[in-house]
C-alpha cells in the first residue's frame, strides 16, 4: 500500500491556480496572496490582466495602491476606488485607456486636473462617477477642465458629478455642455442652480444654422436626470419636459435658503407641464429642509390632478414637501398610476388614513412604501397597506401615532426586508409580534427614538430558535436602553453588520466589551461581523472602551462613531492605529454622503442580503505589514495619558 504525504500548492499547474483566482475580487486575491509564496506570485500575475478592480471599503494611500493597480494591465475595464487618501499624484496610477467604467469617490484632495486627464487618458469611457472633486480648501476646478472631459470622452453614456458644479464660475458653463457625448443618456449632478439648468437645456443655446432655425436641446438624448438645485421652478421643469423627449427618470430636489418667491418656485402650472411625452416612469420632486422649514406652498390638489392625467405609465413616485396636497390629490395619483410599485411621500402634512382605505381594491402591487413625517397616519393606514403582501421596504419614520397594532399587521408581510419605525409609539410587546412573523425575512430594522422600548425589546426580537437575516439594527436615541440590552444582543450571536446606538445615555463600556467579545460561531469571534458601530453620545463610554476598539477586536469594523470629547487624544490615536477605519467624532451620521441625490439610504433592492467581503481583514493586514507595531505603541501611550488625567 502506497502512502502520499501532504500535497503542496506548488504541485498544481499555475494555470489552474490563476483560473481559480480570477473568480475572486481584489480583496480576496490580496488576502490569498498573504498566505503563501505560490499564491502571492499568482496574485501578482493576475493583477496584470484583471478586468475589474473595485476597492471601496478601504481608502488606501498612493504607495499602497501602486502595487495593487498595475499600469501594464491592458484588460482593465472597470475601476472603483475610495480616493479619500489620494490626490493628483495618483492620477497616473488610476487612469488608463482601456477603462469603460470609472468611479472615484471622495476626491476632495484632487484639483480639476482630474477631469482634464480623464478626458485625455480615457477616451472610451462609457460610465463616469466623480465624488466631491476639489472639496478641500485650496483646490479648484476650471471650466476648461470640464471642456476637456466632455470633448475627450466621446463615448460617455452615464455621467455622475457628485459635487457643486457652481465651482465653474464662468459665463460659458451652460454652453460647454454642447460638447457632451451624443450617447449620453444619464446625468446626475450634486448641485447646480436652476437658472443654469434652464440655460443648458435651452434649444437656442447653440449657434443656429439660420436666423429661423431652432435647435433641439443639446442633451436631448438624456433618459435619466438627477439634479440637486437651489430652487425647483416652473421654468426649469418646463424646459426639462419640453427639451428631453426621451426622459424616463427625473429626480429633482432643492433646499431653499430663503422662502421662494413666485418666479423661483414650483406651482400647479409647472406640474401641468410634467411628462409631456408620456414616457416618464420614475418621478421624484423633493423640497428638503436643510436650512429652513419650507414647502411647495403654491401646489395643491389641482396640480396633482393635472399631472396625474399623464402618469399612467409611472412606476415610482417620490413627493416631499407638498403641504397643501390633501387626500384627494394623493388618492387620485394612486388610482391613476396602475403600474406603481414604489410610493414615497415625505412631509405629507395633510395625508390621512383615507388614502389607503380601499387600496386592496386597486390593482397596485406595491413593493416599496415610504411615508416619512406623515403625522396624521394611524394604525388603520398600515393595516390597509399590509394587504400588499409583496412589500419589501416599509419606511414609517416619524409617524408618531403608529403603535403595536401597526406592527401586528406588518408582521404578516412575508417578503419584508426593511422596516423603519423611528419615532413611533411601538413597545416591547409590538416587537414581539414581529418576532412571531417577519423577523425571519427582515434585513434592516430601525426603532430609533421609540421612547417606550426597554431592554426587553432585545429579548422580544432575538429569544428563541429562528434563522435570522437581520444585518442592520438601529437602537439610537432610546432613553431606556442600557448595557443589559447589549449583553442580551451579544448572547443571541446574531451576525449584525451595522449597529447604531447613538445618544443612548445608559450605554457604556460594558456594552463595548460585550460586543468585542461576541462569539458569532466557533470559527469567528471578537465581534467579527460588525462593519459599522455608532456609539456617538453614549453617556457611559470612557477610555476603557478604546482598549476594546483596538485590534484584534472588531477586525472588520470600517465605520465608528464616538464622542470626541471623551478623550480627543484617544480618538486620534485610534484613527492612526486603524487607518482604514472611518472614525466620526463630530456627530455626523455614519456613511452619509452630502452629495447623494438619490436619498435612498435604506431603499435598495433587498432580494439578496448584502454581500460583505470576509476578506477585508486579511487585506488590511497585508497592506499594513510593518506598520502595526508602531501604531499600537502610540495607542498605548494615549491610554496611559488618559489614565493619568482620570
Amino acid at each position: 500500500m502506497t502512502t502520499t504525504g501532504p500535497r503542496s500548492l506548488d504541485t498544481l499547474p499555475l494555470a489552474l491556480i490563476a483560473t481559480i483566482m480570477t473568480k475572486l475580487d481584489v480583496s480576496s486575491i490580496r488576502s490569498a496572496a498573504s498566505t503563501c509564496t505560490t499564491l502571492r506570485s499568482s496574485a501578482s500575475h493576475i493583477l496584470s490582466f484583471l478586468p475589474t478592480f473595485h476597492l471601496l471599503d478601504i481608502a488606501v494611500s498612493v504607495d499602497l495602491l501602486r502595487p495593487l493597480l498595475l499600469r501594464q494591465n491592458p484588460h482593465l475595464t472597470s475601476l472603483k476606488v475610495d480616493c479619500d487618501r489620494l490626490n493628483d499624484s495618483a492620477i497616473e496610477i488610476l487612469l488608463c485607456p482601456s477603462l469603460r467604467e470609472l468611479c472615484l469617490y471622495n476626491c476632495a484632495d484632487f484639483n480639476g486636473k482630474l477631469l482634464s486627464e480623464i478626458g485625455t487618458r480615457c477616451p472610451d469611457l462609457r460610465s463616469l462617477c466623480l465624488g466631491s472633486v476639489a472639496g478641500k480648501r485650496g483646490r479648484s476646478v476650471h471650466i476648461s477642465e470640464l471642456e476637456e472631459l466632455l470633448s475627450g470622452c466621446t463615448q460617455l453614456e452615464a455621467l455622475v458629478l457628485m459635487f457643486d458644479v457652481s465651482l465653474f464660475l464662468h459665463h460659458n458653463f451652460a454652453r460647454v455642455w454642447s460638447l457632451a457625448s451624443e450617447k449620453l443618456t444619464s446625468l446626475e449632478i450634486g448641485y447646480i442652480s436652476s437658472v443654469t439648468v434652464t440655460e443648458m437645456l435651452s434649444p437656442n443655446l447653440g449657434i443656429p444654422q439660420s436666423p429661423n432655425c431652432i435647435r433641439p436641446s443639446i442633451l436631448s438624448g438624456i433618459q435619466k436626470l438627477c439634479l440637486s438645485v437651489d430652487y425647483i421652478t416652473d421654468a426649469m421643469v418646463g424646459m426639462i419636459s419640453k427639451g428631453l423627449t426621451s426622459l424616463t427618470h427625473l429626480d429633482l430636489r432643492d433646499a431653499p435658503l430663503i422662502e421662494p418667491v413666485l418666479t423661483f418656485d414650483l406651482t400647479n402650472a409647472g406640474l401641468q407641464q410634467m411628462n409631456q411625452y408620456g414616457k416618464l416612469k420614475h418621478l421624484s420632486l423633493v423640497r428638503r429642509q436643510d436650512f429652513r422649514i419650507t414647502y411647495f406652498r403654491r401646489v395643491n390638489d389641482l396640480g396633482i390632478l393635472l399631472m396625474a392625467d399623464k402618469c399612467a405609465n409611472m412606476e415610482s413616485i417620490y413627493l416631499s414637501g407638498f403641504c397643501r396636497v390633501t387626500d384627494t390629490g394623493f388618492k387620485t395619483m394612486l388610482h391613476s398610476c396602475s403600474r406603481l410599485y414604489q410610493l414615497r411621500v415625505s412631509q405629507g402634512t395633510q395625508l390621512t388614513d383615507l388614502v389607503f382605505h380601499d387600496i386592496s381594491a386597486t390593482s397596485l402591487t406595491l413593493t416599496h412604501v415610504s411615508l416619512r413625517f406623515c403625522n396624521l397616519l394611524t394604525n388603520h393606514a398600515v393595516i390597509n397597506l399590509a394587504s400588499n403582501k409583496d412589500l419589501r421596504v416599509l419606511d414609517l419614520r416619524n409617524c408618531k401615532k403608529l403603535g403595536d397594532e401597526a406592527l401586528r399587521a406588518i408582521s404578516t408581510l412575508p417578503k419584508l426586508k426593511v422596516l423603519l419605525l423611528d419615532g413611533s409609539d411601538v413597545s416591547d410587546m409590538g416587537l414581539l409580534y414581529s418576532r412571531q412573523g417577519l423577523i425571519g425575512s427582515l434585513v434592516t430594522l430601525s426603532v430609533r427614538g421609540c421612547k417606550r422600548l426597554t431592554d426587553k425589546c432585545i429579548s422580544a426580537l432575538f429569544d428563541g430558535p429562528c434563522k435570522m437575516e437581520l444585518r442592520e439594527l438601529d437602537l439610537s436615541e432610546n432613553p431606556n436602553l442600557s448595557d443589559n440590552a447589549v449583553l442580551l444582543l451579544a448572547k443571541s450571536r446574531v451576525p449584525l453588520f451595522e449597529l447604531r446606538m447613538r445618544n443612548c445615555q445608559h450605554i457604556g463600556d460594558t456594552a463595548v466589551m460585550a460586543l468585542a467579545s461576541m462569539q458569532i460561531d466557533k470559527e469567528r469571534w471578537h465581534g467579527s461581523s460588525l462593519r459599522l458601530l455608532d456609539l456617538y453620545g453614549c453617556g457611559g463610554i470612557t477610555a476603557l472602551s478604546f482598549r476594546w476598539l483596538k485590534k484584534p477586536y472588531f477586525p472588520r469594523l470600517r465605520w465608528l462613531g464616538v464622542t470626541g470629547s471623551v478623550n480627543r487624544d484617544l480618538v486620534d490615536a485610534l484613527a492612526r492605529s486603524r487607518p482604514f477605519l472611518h472614525v466620526q467624532y463630530r456627530g455626523d451620521e455614519l456613511r452619509a454622503d452630502q452629495w447623494d441625490c438619490s436619498d435612498n439610504a435604506y431603499v435598495h433592492d433587498y432580494d439578496e442580503v448584502h454581500d460583505y467581503d470576509e476578506a477585508d481583514d486579511e487585506l488590511e493586514q497585508w497592506l499594513l505589514e510593518g506598520e502595526i507595531d508602531h501604531d499600537d505603541e502610540e495607542m498605548g501611550d494615549a491610554e496611559n495619558n488618559a489614565e493619568v488625567v482620570e
